[in-house]
């Protein structure tokens, strides 16, 4: 089980709810994930009137937990608004914290992110921060009251997989206590499998589900494919090695004249 702020959850899958090509889709996809935690934008549901209004009963109606998060938002000040806005709609305290800061690459503002957690944090929240793999910036985070951190591996909506294993190994290795769930960037089943290999506890999903071909098969694929790395990581993998070993031993076998 997966403890996340005092709550137990048995699925390391979390899966976002934009851009899917409908509802019946949407709740297709999550209900074949069995995820258990679902991120939902405020900006969406604020903006979209009764439809709105509909979306959050079939969320509701699907038995998962709602993790509202502050996506659109570009300063400290403006992300605090808005999660306290979310905790008032949604009823929960927990929030995950997205302060962007480069509009190209969707890369966190750290500083207003680190602003905008310990804020939040006084506040009675129970914050989820979107954030780089920087050991620093994940120190900040956790001395202003974060218990989970979400490091990116790639850009949000990149699918370009995790391009610097080694700063996600060495965020593991520093923070062995802390949940840790990678979140944007993950495009194929694979890269799942890979960073849970890593050690890291989940995944947040998105974009590479919802503008799936289909999104229902890809959703019970990165599930599928999350388990096997965890159930890989759990096990005890091999290190790669730079010379061959053989399997057969050589001591013993037989020899023909």
């Amino acid at each position: 089980m997966l403890d996340l702020y005092g709550t137990a959850v048995s699925s390391r899958l979390l899966l976002g709810t934009a851009r899917y090509p409908s509802p019946a889709i949407l709740a297709d996809a999550v209900r074949a994930s069995g995820a258990e935690i679902v991120t939902v934008s405020l900006r969406r549901e604020t903006a979209g009137g009764k439809a709105g209004g509909a979306f959050f009963a079939l969320i509701r109606d699907l038995g998962v937990r709602v993790l509202p998060n502050t996506a659109g938002c570009h300063s400290a000040k403006e992300a605090v608004t808005t999660a306290r806005m979310a905790r008032d709609l949604f009823g929960t305290n927990w929030i995950k914290l997205e302060v962007i800061g480069h509009h190209d690459t969707l890369q966190p503002d750290v500083f207003a992110l680190v602003d905008a957690a310990r804020t939040l944090c006084d506040d009675g929240f129970e914050v989820f921060p979107y954030t780089t793999d920087d050991l620093v910036v994940a120190e900040r985070l956790l001395e202003a009251g974060c218990k989970v951190l979400m490091p990116w591996c790639a850009p949000i909506g990149s699918a370009a997989g995790p391009i610097n294993p080694v700063a996600l190994r060495a965020m593991r290795t520093h923070f062995p206590d802390v949940p840790l769930i990678v979140d944007a960037g993950l495009g194929r089943p694979s890269h799942a499998a890979a960073v849970m290999e890593l050690g890291y506890d989940a995944v947040l999903l998105n974009t590479a589900v919802a503008l799936a071909g289909d999104p229902v098969v890809m959703a019970k694929a990165f599930a599928t494919a999350i388990d096997a790395g965890r159930k890989g990581f759990q096990a005890g993998l091999l290190s790669p090695r730079d010379m061959a070993e053989p399997s057969t031993p050589i001591i013993g076998r037989a020899v023909f004249s």
